[in-house]
């Protein structure tokens, strides 16, 4: 779904082609995400890799099957079985090196490699195992470029594998001195703002990417779209983790309006960032009004002006009801981008001139972390599954 974002941002056709006629006057913004081939042809600079093959095989059959090199998208031949250990240090360990090959491959490719984002699940083996393992490998053999996570967090209600628990914590236990910043979002979070405010009955997994290659594309669009106020990857680190092992932010997108409402919305400046601040539009399950915030990150794109924004965040503040903590003054970082937000066609969104992605490193998160521990101690304490 980001990959599909992408190219409808960049007019880039299914099978890495610009329109005929495009090529002469084109902008370049796209070379951060896409390399050209000596064919003109982009190709994503981007590793899909999975142990077992019927996830990477619906990549392989499907409409963007041309945009990615073959040798970029890797399979094993068995899975990790929702099994950490399997992941890190059986399965995923034969597989690591082609992994990492590519990876050298692509990066040499780069002009100036600023660092890496690493899509994963918590609760899988594949997600948590192999992946622990490939930042260990990126942290030895890339030093100190920025790692930025986007992680699927186990849910409340909803999970995949009882196992869930375990993986999370031996993920988060090995990662945590590695990663920069993990932007954590949670199924059930993201199935209940496509249930309540974009109207799906039956939300699935291509309704939930779509919503999340659009807070993506946001993080992105300042390494990709001119702006006033841009922000990069160095950036998110800087102003968002005060402390190396604080670095889960909360993340909100807005609007989420299903193409029906957007008639009747405005959506000023103002609306969009109080929207922000409300419990339904995280996009992780937790109350951010119990914690307290020790850094935001706004990032707009769109129809939007400087003063609009220092006016709605002189409201918020006046109105008192975000708290920050006392060693951190309520500072809020801001990025603007002149790009507005691009809709897949058919997709739920509706087109708007503006929108915003909020990161705040918030101590609300906790909440998230201490349900996590509580399913993991109570499954420890009878030793369940531990003999596998």
């Amino acid at each position: 779904a980001c990959w599909e974002l992408y190219c409808l941002e960049h007019g880039i056709l299914p099978d890495g082609l610009l329109p005929d006629g495009n090529g002469t006057h084109f902008d370049d913004s796209f070379q951060t995400l896409f390399y050209e081939t000596g064919a003109g042809k982009f190709i994503p600079r981007a590793v899909l890799a999975d142990l077992e093959p019927t996830v990477v095989d619906e990549v392989r059959t499907g409409t963007y099957r041309k945009l990615f090199h073959p040798e970029q998208i890797i399979s094993g031949k068995e899975d990790a079985a929702n099994n950490y250990a399997r992941g890190h240090f059986t399965v995923g360990r034969d597989m690591m090196d082609i992994v990492l090959d590519r990876i050298r491959k692509l990066a040499d490719l780069c002009g100036a490699l600023q660092g890496f984002m690493i899509f994963h699940s918590f609760g899988g083996g594949t997600g948590s195992g192999f992946t622990a393992l490939l930042m260990e490998r990126l942290a030895s053999d890339y030093g100190k470029k920025t790692k930025l996570e986007f992680s699927v967090y186990p849910s409340p209600q909803i999970s995949s594998a009882v196992v869930e628990p375990y993986n999370a914590v031996f993920n988060t236990h090995t990662t945590l001195e590695l990663s920069d910043c993990a932007f954590m979002v949670d199924n059930e979070a993201l199935y209940d703002v496509c249930r309540r405010n974009l109207d799906v009955g039956r939300p699935t997994f291509t309704n939930i990417n779509r919503l999340l290659a659009q807070v993506i594309s946001t993080l992105t669009a300042a390494l990709r779209f001119d702006g006033c106020q841009n922000v990069d990857l160095l950036e998110f680190q800087t102003n968002l983790v005060p402390y190396p092992r604080i670095h889960y932010p909360l993340t909100t997108y807005a609007p989420t309006v299903s193409a029906e409402k957007a008639y009747h919305e405005k959506l000023t400046v103002g609306e969009l960032t109080s929207a922000c601040f409300e419990p339904a539009n995280q996009l992780v399950k937790c109350d951010p009004r119990q914690g307290k915030y020790m850094a935001c990150c706004l990032l707009y794109r769109g129809d939007v002006v400087p003063n609009e924004i220092h006016a709605s965040i002189g409201s918020l503040k006046s109105k008192r009801t975000i708290q920050f903590v006392d060693w951190c003054p309520t500072g809020f970082k801001v990025g603007i981008n002149y790009q507005p937000p691009t809709v897949i066609p058919g997709g739920d969104l509706a087109k708007v001139q503006r929108a915003v992605t909020m990161m705040s490193n918030t101590t609300a998160i906790a909440e998230a972390w201490v349900r996590m521990d509580h399913k993991f101690d109570l499954m420890y304490a009878k030793r369940a599954f531990v003999h596998w």
